[in-house]
This record gives structure tokens, C-alpha cells and sequence, in this order.
């Protein structure tokens, strides 16, 4: 089970990330974000994470060319970005960074092909992403996403074996769920998470 902590804006929460076992980290340079950071914080996560764990941009409301070349800039191993984003958008900021996730809700109505847009991951979110708020898992039984995805939207340590089980995703990613209070992450909380999820990912194999 591929594991994400998103919304980071220290990098002491790094090395917890990586102690616990994740996989991904991920910090938010959206203007309006409360979890957004400027670029030399989110340059001092990346170097704490470089060549331990992947580090990903999460953008939503710049030009998807823009992210890219900022994630380049910084260093970060993959540029996410997330909703309505196009095709067109995809094949711009992949001329500048290579590696790239795409990010959506069912509520958009997305094609659920991993790579349909030529990104790396697909991950599948909240209609309404950072909320905090779960969502009707059951909608994902007929969607037939496949490959490659990750779950996100409400999940914390208390439910995301459930989660897990229920829609048997590649991965899983999760912010508000971890943390003390908006973009300040609860360390015990970050680990409970980690460990949940690997645990109820190897009870999938």
C-alpha cells in the first residue's frame, strides 16, 4: 500500500513520515490554501526528503506549465495537479517536469483511466478536497478505475483500514485526517495513519 501525507509545512514532519514508513509527502503552494507554503519552505521539505521518500507539489489554481517549472525549480520528485486540469494542461507541464498525478473527484465526471491524461498516478478524492469530509466509497464499485490510484478524502487513522477494504485502492493520501489543527500535522496521528494503512494494504494481498 503506496502511503501519502499531504499538507506538510515543516520538515520535522518528514522524518516522521519516513520513520513510520510512508512513501510520499505532500506540500501545497495553492494561493488560497491554509496549508500553503512559499518556496523556501517548501524547498527546506524537499531537501529533508530528498532520496528518502518522494516529495509532491500539490497545486490547483496555477498553470499547470507554472507548477511544473516551480517543481523543477525546488526539486520535488512529482507535480500533482489537482481538478480541472486538461489534457492539453497535462502534455505542457510534462514538456518541463516528468513526472506527474493527476488529481479528482467522481464529482467531475473524469475519465478514470490511469493515464488517460499521460500521468503517472490517479488519484481520486472528496468532491470538496481538503475538507476533511468522507465520501460514499460505494459510487467507486461500478466506476472501474483500475492500475495505478489513490484514495484521499476524509481518511484518518480510525478509518482508513475500512476504507481500504471497501475500495481496494493502490494507495491512499490523507491531510486534514492527520492533523492538530489546520496545516499543523499531530506527529502520533501521521504514524497511527502509516501504520494502519500498511497494515490493512497487506491484508489485500
Amino acid at each position: 500500500m503506496y502511503v501519502k501525507v499531504c499538507g506538510l509545512t515543516d520538515p520535522a514532519t518528514v522524518d516522521v513520515a519516513v520513520d513510520a514508513g510512508a512513501d510520499a509527502i505532500g506540500v501545497v503552494m495553492n494561493r488560497t490554501s491554509s496549508r500553503a507554503v512559499d518556496a523556501d519552505v517548501a524547498r527546506s521539505i524537499v531537501e529533508r526528503a530528498a532520496g528518502r521518500i518522494d516529495a509532491v507539489l500539490v497545486v490547483n489554481d496555477m498553470p499547470a506549465a507554472d507548477a511544473a517549472r516551480i517543481a523543477a525549480d525546488l526539486g520535488f520528485a512529482v507535480v500533482q495537479l489537482h481538478g480541472a486540469y486538461t489534457a492539453d494542461d497535462f502534455a505542457a507541464a510534462a514538456r518541463i517536469h516528468p513526472r506527474l498525478w493527476r488529481a479528482t473527484s467522481l464529482a467531475n465526471d473524469p475519465p478514470l483511466q490511469v493515464g488517460a491524461y499521460g500521468e503517472q498516478f490517479l488519484l481520486l478524492d472528496a468532491p470538496k478536497p481538503g475538507s476533511g469530509r468522507t465520501w460514499d466509497l460505494s459510487s467507486l464499485a461500478d466506476a472501474g478505475v483500475t492500475g495505478h490510484w489513490l484514495l484521499a478524502g476524509g481518511l484518518n487513522p480510525s478509518n482508513v483500514a475500512d476504507a481500504i477494504a471497501q475500495a481496494a485502492p493502490w494507495g491512499v493520501d490523507t491531510s486534514s485526517g492527520v492533523e492538530a489543527s489546520p496545516g499543523v500535522k499531530d506527529h502520533a496521528k501521521v504514524r497511527d495513519f502509516i501504520v494502519a494503512a500498511k497494515a490493512a494494504g497487506t491484508s489485500l494481498t
